[in-house]
């Protein structure tokens, strides 16, 4: 297990350019000692998904800015090129300041801002977005889902663009704390068999061409003093897989908050009802569906994990939570 002391530009510029690379992780997570680190103070806001209230531009993708004790991270970054750079300042949200961004994996819809954000935020600070956190893996080659000809990895295009602005990849194999109680997962193992992706897709890995299950994807996971607050952008790797993996290397804490994507659209009623029960177990105090989660999906985990409206919202452009406070819904999804 890993750890990034703080954001300190030595570090992690030396990091950057030598990248974090280990071995793939095993089939289940293994047991490791708790950080005594806990976040004392944390907003997460959401500046990309499909719904919006009065502020700000809707679309099929996702991105949050989470703050905590001082630290400001860009979670993912849309799909259209300027959705984010629009809505941050229509929330009244400064992104030139955030040095550092998580890309849950390489889908478009998570990744299309990347290179605009950083070329029109370096104007103003050299600095804004220079240092991308990415799981292992999300530079391998695709086979495309649709059966065309050519690369099935639009994100391979993008890399040598951000590059060029001076940009950082930092790539994670393992759980690393990047400061003081917020834990990056790196790719997460599949013990339960969550299967939230379609199946269709295949990627290049060492070991030959198989079956694409995102094995890059990656969460954040932020230790507080309540229990654990999840951020994940798809959780194609499953949301009871993320979790059991953030309370087997973090700690076995209560799950205070799940924010983000969780591919539950689609999903029958058997997976709802056994996801629900496993969130209930986790006791699960906080719930915003955003992006690929689905409404009615939302609407029954509220049901199962005996969540209310107050608890359990669909994520909406501009809706927050935060440590003390809960959930801010904003009027469309009050």
């Amino acid at each position: 297990m890993k750890k990034l002391p703080g954001f300190t530009c030595m570090a992690l510029l030396v990091l950057g350019a030598a990248s974090v690379r280990a071995e793939t992780p095993p089939s289940s997570p293994p047991q490791a000692p708790a950080s005594h680190a806990r976040v004392k103070r944390l907003k997460v806001t959401v500046l990309s998904t499909m719904l919006t209230d009065l502020k700000g531009l809707g679309e099929w993708g996702f991105a949050a800015l989470i703050e905590a004790d001082g630290h400001r991270i860009l979670f993912d970054t849309g799909a259209n090129p300027d959705t984010v750079l629009k809505n941050a300042p229509l929330l009244g949200v400064d992104l030139s300041t955030v040095t550092d961004v998580i890309l849950s994996h390489n889908h478009g819809d998570h990744t299309g801002g990347l290179v605009t954000l950083r070329r029109e935020l370096a104007k103003k600070n050299p600095a804004a977005l220079s240092r991308v956190h990415v799981g292992r893996g999300i530079f391998w080659s695709r086979v495309s889902a649709s059966g065309k000809s050519g690369e099935g990895n639009s994100f391979l295009a993008a890399r040598p663009r951000y590059e060029a602005t001076g940009g950082k990849f930092i790539e994670h194999s393992e759980p690393v704390e990047l400061f003081p109680g917020a834990w990056l997962t790196g790719p997460i193992p599949r013990v339960h068999p969550e299967r939230n992706w379609s199946g269709k897709g295949k990627v290049q890995t060492p070991e030959g061409l198989v079956e694409d299950t995102l094995p890059e994807e990656l969460a954040l996971v932020l230790d507080t003093e309540q229990g654990l607050v999840l951020v994940t952008g798809c959780a194609h790797a499953g949301v009871i897989n993320t979790l059991e993996l953030a309370r087997a290397r973090v700690r076995e804490a209560p799950v205070l908050a799940a924010i983000g994507g969780f591919h539950l659209f689609d999903a029958d009623e058997k997976t709802l009802a056994w996801t629900g029960g496993k969130l209930r177990e986790m006791k699960l105090g906080y719930l915003s569906g955003a992006h690929c989660t689905g409404i009615e999906a939302l609407h029954r985990l509220r049901e199962l994990t005996g969540l209310e409206r107050a608890t359990s919202i669909v994520g909406s452009v501009g809706s927050s939570f935060e440590l003390g406070k809960g959930l801010e819904p904003l009027k469309i999804a009050r």
